[in-house]
């Protein structure tokens, strides 16, 4: 049997994207990909990202964070699941700030009222190497990749960005125009991409608002995903289609992106729920695999 089995966790979301907390630390449990894609398969607990705490690695911060997707691969980087982890932490304490820590780095997290938060996700890392890529490119505002016949291709020239995840944003005229159910796991998983990426379909609607649907690498189709939300304001930004401080709204509602001047980190504000809080059954786990 599973050693998760009857360890409490929250059911909660960001904008509907689906977040399970699963608060690990004192303990020397950790998931493995099995058990997560069991987690995900459980009608109570199922989940677009699993946010797994452990006990800190770096002094001055309050967790570190495994982050796992639907199909049991891990993640560098979820902002909504962040903002819900800052709920689960900070619910019983009077503290307004907290650190939290994951394979690509620190996540400061406030809390703006009860259920509202910001997460400064970083600084976007922009080179083709470090998104990574597979092949170089001097702009990674605009790589030459494409869908549908070489004269009139459906989709074009994504923008590339890492926000933790690699992230490729293609730019429409209308998000609804497209299946992105169909294109998205094509994509995702284009050789262009070694480490996958997250595929998203912007629309420019003003100099601070567009309008995002994506598709999440690892978890598929989402209502909503900070960390795409973040890499299409920065690539907006970067192609003069925006300024710097933009309302991204998603299937789930808005986030409000800034990519700060002075530093150039990234600032993801937006609300949380908690759905229901459970403790996992020992049949969630039978038969595994």
């Amino acid at each position: 049997m599973s050693a998760l089995a009857g360890q409490p966790f929250l059911k909660m979301n960001g904008l509907g994207n689906e977040i399970v907390v699963l608060d690990l630390r004192g303990t020397r449990l950790a998931v493995s990909a099995t058990e997560a894609r069991a987690i995900a398969r459980a009608p109570g607990s199922h989940f677009d990202q699993l946010m797994v705490l452990h006990d800190p690695l770096t002094p001055g911060t309050d967790a570190y964070m495994r982050i796992y997707n639907t199909d049991g691969s891990e993640s560098g980087a979820c902002g909504n699941g962040t903002r819900c982890v800052g709920w689960a932490l900070l619910r019983h304490d009077d503290r307004r700030n907290l650190v939290l820590e994951t394979k690509a780095g620190l996540l400061p997290t406030t809390r703006r009222d009860e259920w509202t938060f910001t997460v400064d996700m970083g600084a976007p890392r922009l080179r083709w190497d470090e998104i990574p890529l597979a092949e170089s490119f001097e702009d990674t505002t605009g790589i030459e990749l494409q869908v549908g016949p070489i004269d009139a291709p459906v989709l074009h020239t994504p923008s590339a960005v890492n926000m933790g995840n690699p992230h490729a944003i293609f730019w429409v005229a209308d998000v609804t125009a497209h299946d992105l159910a169909r294109v998205g796991p094509l994509l995702e998983n284009h050789p262009i991409f070694p480490e996958r990426a997250n595929i998203s379909l912007a629309q420019v609607t003003g100099p601070g608002s567009m309008i995002l649907r994506v598709w999440e690498r690892g978890a598929g189709l989402t209502r909503a995903c900070g960390s795409a939300a973040c890499a299409a304001a920065v690539a907006a930004a970067r192609k003069g289609l925006t300024g710097r401080e933009v309302r991204v709204s998603l299937p789930g509602g808005d986030l409000m992106i800034d990519w700060r001047e002075s530093d150039g980190h990234v600032l993801m504000t937006g609300p949380v729920e908690l759905e229901h809080e459970g403790r996992f059954a020992a049949s969630v786990f039978a038969g595994a695999a």
